[in-house]
């Protein structure tokens, strides 16, 4: 019903910035809030932002506020995260998960296909 699709990832350097698109596609006026997550090798998925699709509002996982910022773009149905200050510990891939206004908590139905993020030191 929606689909999602990731971009910008890349091998920054520590202290670099990088910004994140995801773009959504299909029955877009279903998604009520879009969510950034990361999964480091070895380690499980972890929540880093969360965005309300129409109210705008927004919330962090503690690793990434003061750093990262997720904004959205409605005429273009995409998303953004922008990390600054990036450091190793930031090295994972980066997915964007989205889900309708029937569905809260841990409940992701849509996912893109990630993008790699290598932060080296």
């Amino acid at each position: 019903q929606v689909q999602l699709v990731e971009s910008g990832g890349g091998l920054v350097q520590a202290g670099d910035s990088l910004r994140l698109s995801c773009a959504a596609s299909g029955r877009t006026f279903i998604i009520d809030t879009v969510g950034w997550f990361r999964q480091a090798p070895g380690k499980e998925r972890e929540f880093v932002a969360g965005l309300s699709w129409r109210g705008g509002s927004t919330n962090y996982a503690d690793s990434a506020k003061g750093r990262f910022t997720i904004s959205r773009d409605n005429a273009k149905n995409t998303v953004y995260l922008q990390m600054n200050s990036l450091n190793p510990e930031d090295t994972a891939v980066y997915y964007c998960a989205a889900r309708p206004t029937t569905m809260t908590g841990t409940q992701w139905p849509w996912w893109g296909q990630g993008t790699q993020v290598t932060v080296s030191s």
